[in-house]
């Protein structure tokens, strides 16, 4: 099949603008420190100001929209020309504001489009490079300061494998992006086998990104982004371990957005699933829950920490903050609750504001370009 489902644009648009111009929260750059020696983390408690250089956090979950991306995006309809989500305003000298005020060295960008914009091959083919084009070009620019993961046609598997391959091989990609769920299949379907085996031949970095389950009904005054997202990544979580891909691919390191969804804090009811429910044994479910990583962009800290490092440990826990879907304003507030969180040791900090990243995306280190 050239495709698992075939959407013309008239399906797709009226869905996309009723769930708020279709959420496209685009990538913003990441990151990429390029220092020998690693740079202090900034005082715990200290207040952010703009003032205040770089202290080496290394931005895992960090979208961006650059000009020629943005451009597509009107074209395809998915944002309009003028005005839109706060997102689609994004700009670098913003984008450069915010880092430095909060202490980040690295923004690792990602532009999470759904797949059903890449329903139709052609689009696929040119958006898919547009994007990846345009952030990759953002790396070029500000060496130091970003990285990115790169889009592929999720509902293309052949197209998708030569994507990565461009994007890993020739653009220099640090991983790349998956939606949660693609034309209402989760990431443990057989489907997307090919993709991930191919990622999982690489060793490659899969960051996930959620959309709103199909068929949600709408909560009158309460955003998607709210719960639906977080159920998106927890079921496609679930997929994953269900259909036993963490096991069959081992190489693969797959980034679960948003602190995991639900998936950390609904684990006994995981446990049960396997005791009663035929699902998969609940020391094979621990073992799953400690191969994803976890960014801190629910935002974490103060009330998801206890039950997320309790679970995981502090070592799959990734920075991250979700610029600009969040406001330079949250970003501020989000990192100065995570830095004054008391259930953050110091070295649980520097683990999880930048060493784990370093470890997971080696080229974000020093000589990466």
């Amino acid at each position: 099949m050239r495709h698992l489902l075939a959407i013309d644009k008239e399906t797709l648009m009226p869905e996309l603008t009723r769930r708020g111009t279709l959420k496209l929260t685009a990538a913003t750059g990441m990151a990429a420190a390029a220092v020998a020696m690693p740079v202090p983390l900034p005082v715990r408690g200290a207040a952010a100001s703009p003032h205040r250089p770089s202290y080496g956090r290394i931005d895992t979950h960090h979208h961006a929209v650059p000009r020629r991306m943005r451009l597509w995006a009107i074209e395809q309809g998915i944002i309009p020309p003028t005005g839109g989500p706060s997102w689609a305003q994004w700009t670098l000298p913003s984008t450069l504001e915010t880092l430095e005020a909060n202490g980040i060295a690295v923004g690792v960008a990602s532009a999470p489009v759904p797949a059903e914009v890449f329903a139709d091959r052609k689009v696929a083919e040119s958006g898919v490079r547009v994007c990846n084009e345009s952030l990759a070009e953002l790396v070029r620019d500000h060496p130091t300061r970003f990285g990115f993961f790169a889009n592929v046609a999720m509902l293309h598997p052949d197209l998708a494998l030569w994507q990565i391959a461009y994007a890993l091989d020739e653009l220099g990609a640090d991983g790349v992006l998956l939606n949660t769920s693609a034309a209402g299949r989760y990431l443990g379907d057989r489907a997307f086998d090919p993709l991930l085996a191919e990622l999982d031949r690489r060793g490659a970095v899969v960051f996930t990104h959620p959309f709103s389950p199909k068929g949600i009904v709408e909560v009158p005054g309460v955003g998607d982004w709210l719960g639906d997202f977080l159920l998106d990544t927890t079921r496609t979580a679930l997929s994953l371990i269900a259909a036993g891909v963490l096991d069959r691919y081992r190489r693969l390191s797959i980034i679960l957005s948003h602190a995991g969804g639900f998936l950390p804090y609904m684990a006994g009811r995981a446990e049960r699933w396997g005791r009663e429910d035929d699902g998969p044994d609940p020391a094979k479910f621990r073992r799953a829950l400690r191969r994803f990583y976890y960014d801190t962009a629910l935002p974490m800290s103060p009330y998801a920490t206890p039950t997320l490092l309790g679970a995981v440990g502090a070592d799959r826990v990734l920075f991250g903050t979700d610029w600009p879907a969040n406001s330079a304003r949250e970003v501020a507030r989000n990192t100065a609750d995570f830095d004054r969180d008391p259930g953050v040791d110091r070295r649980a900090h520097q683990a999880i504001a930048r060493d784990n990243a370093l470890r997971l995306l080696p080229r974000l280190a020093g000589g990466r370009r």
